[in-house]
């Protein structure tokens, strides 16, 4: 695999996901985030490939809702998934959580 460097850099973030595949839930932990995807770990299996949406509860107790996301590795219990559709507003609260003036 060749080597790449990351277009952004991971804002930590340690909150409570929920995360659905067609008619299955898991519920699990953020542990971080970017511009393009999330890190999280949960209870319900994922493969690479499968898309998924998540509600995230933010510390602010205000929710982001990711409507379709690709599971793009598996570690585990452990995913990494690549945002592919987001609601404005959801794009809009994640923008100020990760911008470091807000922190």
């Amino acid at each position: 695999m060749p080597f790449t460097i990351r277009p952004f850099l991971r804002t930590p973030l340690c909150c409570p996901v929920t995360y659905q595949v067609e008619d299955f839930e898991g519920f699990g932990m953020v542990w971080n985030v970017t511009p393009m995807g999330w890190r999280f770990s949960g209870n319900l299996p994922l493969r690479v490939g499968e898309v998924c949406s998540l509600t995230v509860l933010l510390p602010t107790h205000r929710e982001i809702y990711v409507a379709a996301a690709i599971v793009r590795w598996v570690r585990g219990e452990e995913f990494g998934v690549e945002t592919l559709v987001m609601d404005e507003e959801s794009r809009d609260d994640l923008g100020l959580l990760m911008n470091p003036s807000n922190r």
